[in-house]
């Protein structure tokens, strides 16, 4: 992915760079624009242990990130990791556009289908209390497919959320 920011910010960081500088204020959103996956939108966040490209993380309104995880029964925002941004780390997470995330190997998906978030941190099929909204799947993902050896997924996402919890 080769994400350009389109909006005007003085000394961006590149959209798929982790920094151990902040380069903005938290919570700064950006459009930007790749020549596969078209236009996406982006929120600037600091990491969290362990974070590859392509995984979930939710944020609350102090833009404090944490593993998004199924059985989280808070209402949260989510994100999609552009880089390996770690704890002390600062980074671009995708919230809104085509997002290429990491799935469940074993799960095929058919496109316009639901997601939900396992309990490890990937996409797979949503099943009762577990559903992200504003997240579709975009192009069938086989857990088959030769390409990512069958880990990734792209979403069509416009501000995921966790549903929270229904009583």
């Amino acid at each position: 992915m080769a994400y350009i920011i389109t909006d005007t910010i003085a000394g961006s960081q590149a959209i798929a760079t982790n920094s151990t500088t902040q380069n903005h204020p938290l919570g700064t959103i950006v459009r930007a624009k790749d020549p596969t996956y078209g236009e996406g939108e982006f929120i600037y966040l600091q990491g969290i242990a362990s974070t590859t490209v392509g995984d979930p993380v939710t944020y609350d309104a102090a833009f404090v990130t944490a593993r998004a995880v199924a059985g989280n029964v808070l209402p949260r925002a989510v994100a999609f990791a552009m880089s390996a941004c770690v704890a002390s780390e600062y980074g671009w997470y995708q919230i809104g556009g085509i997002a290429v995330a990491n799935k469940t190997k074993t799960v095929s998906m058919a496109a316009g289908i639901a997601v939900g978030i396992s309990t490890t941190a990937l996409i797979s099929a949503s099943s009762s209390l577990k559903e992200l909204q504003g997240a579709l799947v975009a192009v069938v993902a086989s857990a088959t497919t030769t390409t990512n050896n069958g880990n990734k997924v792209q979403l069509m996402i416009n501000r995921p959320h966790f549903q929270g919890r229904i009583t």
